[in-house]
């Protein structure tokens, strides 16, 4: 059978009323909240992630309004995972030598992490599931949805998970298995920042019309346990500066929790200029700092991921509904930047879904636009959060780090003693995707080699990642032009692809084994750890990221 008569062959299909992509706190919250409103209502979830939580990667604080709204109850769990609550706060400014600690007292309120816990979100996900599925939810992991449905008047009606089996050359292998349509009267699409699927529903229905555009970060994360003598339960520790120069925006995380575990990370803003600057090498020359390097050095590297963030708040949040469905959590943008927080925004907002959907349920309608939710979350609890922040981001890429969070925390203070600002809304400017310089306007960044004990090389951290693919199937990484990485984006650029990648996926190669000497762009796709920066940041948006075999991917659960 060839692959042509294999996609003709019918899909099973399954009936639900409502369908989840993405078993997130979003996509989780959703489905418990619909079946706490009407126990009749079926909810299924679908997850690309071999298992719950095996995608979400997280350092992570986090605010517990949305679990305590979700799941009032949840706190006195003995079967919730642990979770270590906040008992120091620190925001330093780096230059390459010190750290200059700013006073709490001239923070924002809203920055204050105290009553926030610390943990892992991966785990609190599958702590979600266990409820969502108590509740009657079906969750299913190891499948991803690859593809909406629409009716014939252009309504979505549900998801098609992936044909797995087919071989990289095209051909159909042995274990070739037909996806299945997931059918539902509403769709919610909850897969976290730049998902394939809500990706194509703003295009599709112009969602983003009138928005400013989507900005994002890259966020990498490592988790270590560290001596005893070192590790402060409790102690949450944030900086911005060094290694990143005034114009880059960026900044850290150190989180102290569990036993003797610190999560470390680093978020690099992907409006960067400099086409040689490589957000993983940035990461790892921030933890040779003086006030880094003695918290890990003498630990143990266990894990180690990299994801997308959405950065545009406020003025970037697309329409969140469409006929059939809606955008929640991260796909619909709700990180609150300055707090590096979304999660507790993302259980909301699959509440508030759930508000309207079930009301929608109960009259029989299906298929239709929900309204009053687009038109409730900018007066919600969300859009309270984004709106007090709103100008930070804008400030940030206009003004620099250090004048921009200066207006930033003005802008934050005018918020939160008088909700106004004298700046009004900001715009954000050019995406992402625009805002690299030619390598012949900038100064290449040269990077120290790793030295292996607290700073390391691209595959040895992929490796902790956990990350597997199927060797046998299409690159999911998907090239509109294959000719343009080496004709356009390498003399240009120097192909940023190879550096702003995390995981060692993009390579320019000048010799091969049979003796080729001109340059090729070379895709390892089976290193992917699904972070969606090259879907972001490709200055010709030549790359496309779609869903590959359900299961495959890194593996962060506990981390």
């Amino acid at each position: 059978m060839d692959i042509a008569s294999a996609r003709e062959t019918p899909r099973e299909s399954m009936d639900y009323d409502v369908v989840i992509v993405g078993a997130g706190p979003a996509g989780l919250a959703a489905a418990i909240r619909l079946k706490q409103l009407d126990a009749s209502i079926s909810v299924v979830v679908v997850e690309k992630g071999s298992t719950v939580g095996a995608h979400i990667l997280s350092g992570a604080v986090i605010d517990p309004t949305g679990l305590d709204a979700l799941l009032p109850g949840w706190r006195t769990d003995e079967k919730r995972p642990p979770l270590t609550e906040v008992s120091e706060d620190a925001f330093s400014f780096l230059t390459a030598a010190r750290a200059f600690t700013l006073p709490n007292i001239i923070i924002p309120p809203l920055m204050n992490n105290h009553g926030n816990l610390i943990g892992s979100l991966g785990l609190l996900a599958g702590y979600l599931a266990e409820q969502a599925e108590a509740l009657g939810v079906e969750i299913y992991p190891g499948f991803a949805a690859s593809e909406l449905l629409f009716d014939e008047g252009g309504s979505v009606i549900g998801v098609a998970t992936g044909d797995m089996g087919i071989a990289k050359d095209g051909a159909i292998s042995s274990r070739f298995t037909r996806g299945m349509e997931l059918r539902g009267r509403y769709t919610l699409l909850g897969e976290g920042a730049r998902g394939s699927l809500a990706k194509i529903a703003i295009a599709r229905f112009a969602l983003d019309e009138g928005r400013e555009p989507q900005k994002y970060g890259i966020g990498l994360k490592e988790v270590w346990r560290v001596r005893p003598e070192v590790f402060r339960a409790g102690r949450v520790q944030h900086t911005f500066g060094w290694p990143l120069d005034d114009r880059t925006g960026g900044g850290s995380f150190l989180y102290h929790y569990g036993d003797n575990l610190v999560a470390v990370g680093f978020v690099v803003h992907l409006n960067y200029e400099n086409p040689t600057l490589s957000p993983f090498d940035e990461f790892q020359r921030f933890k040779t700092h003086p006030r880094i390097r003695p918290v890990l050095e003498g630990g143990e590297r266990l894990s180690y991921g990299a994801r997308a963030i959405t950065e545009g708040g406020w003025q970037s949040v697309p329409r969140l509904t469409f006929p059939g469905g809606a955008l929640i959590g991260c796909a619909a943008g709700f990180v609150n930047v300055p707090r590096i927080k979304g999660s507790h925004n993302a259980v909301l907002s699959g509440m508030l879904a759930a508000e309207h959907l079930a009301p929608a349920l109960a009259q029989g309608r299906a298929h239709d636009e929900l309204a009053g939710f687009e038109n409730a979350w900018r007066k919600s609890a969300i859009g309270r959060d984004l709106w007090r922040v709103r100008n930070v981001k804008p400030f940030l890429s206009k003004l620099g780090t250090i004048r921009g969070i200066l207006l930033g925390g003005f802008d934050m203070w005018a918020n939160q003693l008088t909700g106004w600002s004298p700046f009004g809304t900001l715009k954000h400017g050019k995406p992402d995707h625009a805002t690299l310089k030619p390598l012949r306007d900038v100064t290449p960044i040269v990077y120290p080699r790793p030295d292996g004990r607290v700073s390391f090389d691209k595959l040895s951290s992929v490796f902790l990642s956990a990350t597997n693919h199927e060797e046998d199937q299409p690159a999911h990484l998907k090239l509109a032009d294959p000719s343009l990485p080496v004709r356009s984006n390498l003399p240009i650029y120097g192909e940023p692809a190879r550096l702003y990648c995390p995981a060692g996926v993009y390579e320019i190669v000048y010799a091969d084994e049979i003796g080729r000497t001109e340059p090729r762009f070379v895709i390892n796709a089976q290193n992917c750890v699904h972070c969606k920066t090259c879907d972001i940041k490709d200055p010709a948006q030549n790359i496309t990221w779609i869903a590959p075999e359900g299961g495959g991917g890194p593996n962060y659960s506990g981390s």
